[in-house]
């Protein structure tokens, strides 16, 4: 997966070991703006709407991007509300995960920090 490409191997196996799997039907919110982040997510299969309350729809988020990442690298509350829009699979890990394993992957790249 891109986000995790230059992961070394033991970094990836213990942030495998700390992620959580969830399935969930089209239609379920997976985090709401506004809303303290709490979580980083990845989405597995499936696609989710990505939307905020003053812009509308933003994007369609694919299998293998990412979401969540602003409000715990920011610490400001949720910024878009992201829904399933088909069954999906995502994983997800807290904010001392994220903090540890995930957040020096946005400390180099500068990538863009749009969604929730």
């Amino acid at each position: 997966m891109g986000l995790f490409a230059d992961l070394p191997g033991e970094t990836l196996g213990r942030l495998a070991d700390r992620m959580q799997r969830e399935e969930v039907s089209a239609g379920t919110v997976l985090v709401h703006e506004g809303d303290p982040g709490d979580r980083f997510f990845v989405l597995l299969s499936g696609l989710a709407g990505v939307t905020q309350a003053t812009l509308g729809d933003r994007r369609v988020l694919k299998a293998g991007e990412f979401f969540g990442e602003v409000a715990l690298t920011m610490h400001v509350p949720r910024t878009a509300t992201v829904t399933a829009m088909t069954p999906c699979v995502v994983a997800s890990c807290d904010e001392a995960t994220f903090d540890e394993l995930v957040r020096p992957l946005f400390a180099d790249d500068g990538d863009d920090l749009t969604a929730a």
